[in-house]
């Protein structure tokens, strides 16, 4: 099967993208719809990875400063998609292949972490903090 890799944020499927992170991620599960989709279109990047009938069956977003940093998130493929390589791609399509190739690039994960140290990620150094969230 053929996949397509697109950083159009008007050709994503919000119902789609809503489905997966309300019932499927093991991760923000007490978002609403409303909130994702704020988020959706506050971000600064957007990639969606389609099916060769159109659907959509894979989604990361990013928020960044335009300059250097910027953060990766809601990563992810469908399961009955996975094992074709598209996470690495999505990743790839995402942070080495978008204007952000330069930049400081953070994530928060609690499994994947072979796919992203493929990419340079690496546990926190002593120059890292972080302020956990109250949720």
């Amino acid at each position: 099967m053929n996949y397509v890799f697109d950083s159009d944020p008007d050709r994503l499927d919000l119902s789609a993208i809503w489905e997966f992170l309300s019932t499927q991620a093991p991760w923000h599960r007490w978002r609403s719809r409303a909130d994702v989709e704020k988020q959706i279109r506050g971000a600064w990047r957007v990639v969606g990875v389609y099916a060769e009938d159109g659907s959509q069956v894979g989604f990361a977003r990013a928020l960044s400063d335009g300059v250097n940093d910027a953060y990766l998130a809601d990563v992810y493929v469908l399961p009955e998609h996975r094992g074709n390589g598209l996470g690495e791609r999505l990743v790839a399509t995402m942070i080495d292949e978008g204007p952000g190739a330069d930049f400081r690039w953070t994530l928060f994960t609690s499994s994947a972490h072979g796919l992203y140290e493929k990419f340079g990620f690496a546990e926190p150094t002593r120059t890292s903090m972080v302020r956990p969230g109250r949720r």
